[in-house]
């Protein structure tokens, strides 16, 4: 085959051409730190980068629902707190009006305080978190207790995911907190403190150990209530600490499919730039001065 001038010119032209590219690549590669800047670049790369980036943002999800359901548990958890204070509280004043030596006054002050503490009660199960109600299950638009101090929670739980296939109920259950017998019938803690207060106004307290015994008792089923929402935010914790160790490995499974070698984009870079300039210097001798160039 002759080959002739032209030839050459348009070979050494062409791979000019070619470095001119691989030195861009390189320099983008350098410039934004990573391997490809469009899938073009490596279809692979960019298929595994998809992948990667949409378990990064479930993980990042699931963080946010953990925050979710650290909410609900703290706030539930403050007002099992506060409701068990006040029920002690008011077993003190039933004791305290059981005793035989209260005058009609002594029982009316100790009556008109419980009747408060009934009434604080009833704002602790109305609890709100960002305007849903926290003790009446799924249905967090409306209040558990009414304007007239009924007490007819939503039995169902609230629940939230907080990993790939787990949903973990965040809520307490209503009924069994402030209501009667666990697996039972039996009155509401609202109706039990409201009978103590009216055993108080009667003047004769015949009802007092009756009363007492479901003070108790309520005060027993909160405990109980406070106990699996504690062992609920155990399992909350360890779900969090792996959450946490998933998001550390997909970031570092992200930064090894696209982050590039800077140390070996900076070698690569100074030899293309090496080859670039010999291409150059060579290419100038190839592309002599044609017969044209003289007659012009």
């Amino acid at each position: 085959m002759r080959v002739t001038q032209g030839m050459l010119a348009n070979n050494s032209l062409r791979h000019i051409s070619n470095s001119y590219g691989r030195m861009g690549s390189l320099q983008d590669q350098l410039a934004t730190g990573k391997k490809i800047n469009r899938p073009s670049d490596d279809p692979v790369v960019a298929m595994k980068g998809m992948q990667y980036r949409t378990n990064l943002t479930e993980v990042e999800q699931y963080k946010r629902n953990l925050s979710e359901a650290y909410q609900w548990m703290e706030n539930s958890e403050g007002g099992i707190e506060h409701a068990t204070q006040v029920m002690q509280r008011a077993r003190e004043l039933l004791l305290q009006a059981k005793n035989g030596t209260n005058s009609p006054d002594d029982l009316k002050a100790i009556g008109v305080e419980i009747e408060q503490l009934n009434k604080d009660l009833q704002g602790v199960a109305n609890t709100q978190v960002a305007g849903r109600y926290i003790y009446n299950g799924t249905k967090t638009d409306q209040p558990p207790v009414d304007g007239t101090g009924a007490f007819n929670p939503l039995l169902n739980d609230y629940k939230v995911a907080v990993s790939k296939g787990v949903e973990l109920e965040v809520n307490v259950n209503g009924l069994e907190a402030f209501g009667g017998k666990i697996g039972g019938a039996g009155n509401t803690l609202f109706q039990t403190l409201q009978g103590i207060v009216t055993d108080i106004n009667s003047g004769t307290m015949t009802n007092g150990d009756n009363l007492l015994s479901d003070l108790d008792e309520h005060f027993d089923n909160m405990n109980a209530e406070r106990a699996k929402l504690g062992a609920r935010y155990n399992r909350l914790e360890l779900i969090e600490d792996r959450i946490g160790q998933q998001e550390v490995t997909a970031n570092r499974i992200i930064s090894d499919n696209e982050d590039a070698d800077i140390e070996r984009v900076i070698t690569d870079l100074k030899m293309q730039e090496s080859v670039h300039r010999a291409a150059l210097s060579v290419s100038s001798r190839i592309i002599q001065p044609t017969l044209m160039d003289f007659l012009r």
